[in-house]
């Protein structure tokens, strides 16, 4: 069993002891930390809450529910919905923040409480770490009778959602309707299945031809949307002769796409596309995460507009997009964040922006990749033991490659020319996690390699 709290939110397995799998006792806790926070900092005592269809996700979206309307907080329950749809909750209600019961891409055995602040942002490092020490010493205290919050079902925000898509400049239902796309969807049994159909219908496509549509939260294999794990989906793009292949993961805030041909557009390109048409009609900035690939900077040179890198994390990119007025932004794993709606990865946006770039192109979604360089992302880890110390460890690495261009805001982060290598310690676990990219996969992952070998012979 697993329980890892961190300033993001808590995530876990379900069940076991309290403090070592996802107890409905941690759940209440943290709630509860949460609500103090809500109270002490929010002139709004309410909060909205949503879940993805995760089977635990009805269980612990009651003990959160009540947990808040006993610490005195009212409750907006948006029942089965996304992570980017209660992100936009949350300021349409204007509530004082959010809970959104998700594990995202982890597997069903998994659930997570990720908090919003009343901006429908993720909290800061700095908010976690107060919530964090609150539930550690239960330094709250519960409502007496005559303040208990109150509830209230709301279960329409997601045609909400799809209506401020459907408002955006840069979203034109007409062009869409009119390349008569056909597609195959993948929802992996989540919100995307009630997110998906209706969005897409709104966007005037009329063939769509779904897999794994149920909200029932039996993910038809692991919900992360990789290659490794969408054969099924490869294949049904080319049985149907379809012009495209949409996946996202449980919580639809990440987003990967199947090419006409039956393979795979690439996670990283995801946000590549999508910022390549924004840059083309809004100019501006654009941010990913130091672990995104060189990719998206290569298409922000084309357009003459800046890019900027940001530490890895979502709270991370949304800070620097604001700090850089960023027009467009998210992370390599398919999240998109187009601030114009709100600011948060949203895999229903993403579409919206993409279909419409594909269909003014003319192209299918193969010439369209075939535009963009071909990067090749290798993603590692190695595991220590619990005495080694990451910092210091990092620190060396530092001092070796002293004379190549580094970036120290998130780990280290070594360039040789268009190759680069990332190496960042876990936060929870004694590993640190080394990405590396180059115009090749064997140099990519002999770059990985190369630096492995450093810390095993500095460490090891």
């Amino acid at each position: 069993m697993t329980l890892i709290t961190s300033i993001s939110g808590i995530r876990g397995t379900i069940g076991g002891t309290v403090g070592k799998g996802l107890t409905p006792d941690d759940v209440v806790m943290f709630t509860a930390a949460y609500a103090n926070w809500i109270l002490s900092s929010m002139q709004t005592k309410k909060v909205v809450i949503g879940r993805d269809a995760r089977i635990s996700g009805e269980m612990v979206a009651a003990l959160v529910s009540n947990t808040l309307l006993a610490m005195g907080i009212d409750v907006v329950d948006l029942g089965l919905s996304t992570t980017p749809t209660v992100e936009i909750a949350v300021v349409e209600e204007k509530a004082g923040g959010g809970i959104i019961i998700t594990a995202s891409h982890n597997p069903k055995q998994w659930n997570a409480l990720k908090l919003l602040n009343h901006k429908g942002e993720f909290i800061s490092n700095e908010v976690g770490k107060d919530i964090l020490k609150v539930a550690e010493n239960k330094d709250y205290e519960y409502s007496s009778i005559e303040a208990l919050g109150k509830y209230i079902q709301k279960t329409d925000y997601i045609q909400k959602h799809i209506d401020k898509i459907l408002s955006l400049s840069l979203v034109d239902v007409d062009v869409i309707k009119a390349a008569d796309f056909s597609i195959v969807i993948d929802c992996v049994n989540s919100t995307g299945g009630i997110s998906l159909p209706p969005l897409l219908k709104a966007l005037g496509v009329n063939k769509v031809h779904e897999l794994h549509c149920s909200p029932d939260g039996k993910f038809p294999h692991n919900p992360e949307p990789l290659p490794e794990n969408l054969s099924l989906l490869a294949s049904e793009v080319k049985i149907q002769k379809a012009d495209l292949g949409i996946v996202v993961d449980p919580d639809v805030d990440r987003l990967a796409f199947v090419k006409d041909d039956g393979e795979f557009f690439g996670e990283e390109y995801t946000l590549v596309a999508v910022a390549d048409y924004v840059l083309q009609n809004t100019k501006g900035s654009c941010v990913s995460n130091l672990s995104s690939s060189l990719a998206l900077k290569d298409v922000a040179e084309k357009h003459d507009c800046p890019y900027f890198a940001s530490a890895v994390g979502e709270v991370n990119v949304v800070r620097k997009m604001k700090e850089e007025k960023a027009v467009i932004g998210g992370e390599g794993n398919g999240g998109v964040i187009y601030p114009e709606l709100h600011y948060g990865r949203d895999a229903l946006v993403g579409i919206a922006l993409f279909l419409t770039y594909l269909a003014k192109t003319g192209k299918s979604a193969s010439h369209l990749r075939g535009q963009y360089p071909n990067y090749y992302i290798s993603k590692n880890k190695i595991e220590l033991t619990e005495n080694k110390n990451l910092d210091s460890i990092l620190n060396e690495i530092q001092l070796k490659y002293k004379n190549y261009p580094l970036t120290l805001i998130d780990g280290v982060k070594i360039e040789f020319d268009k190759d680069w290598v990332h190496l960042r310690k876990s936060n929870t676990e004694p590993i640190i996690r080394i990405y590396s990219e180059s115009k090749s996969q064997t140099a990519s992952e002999n770059l990985a390699k190369k630096l492995i070998a450093d810390i095993k012979e500095l460490y090891q």
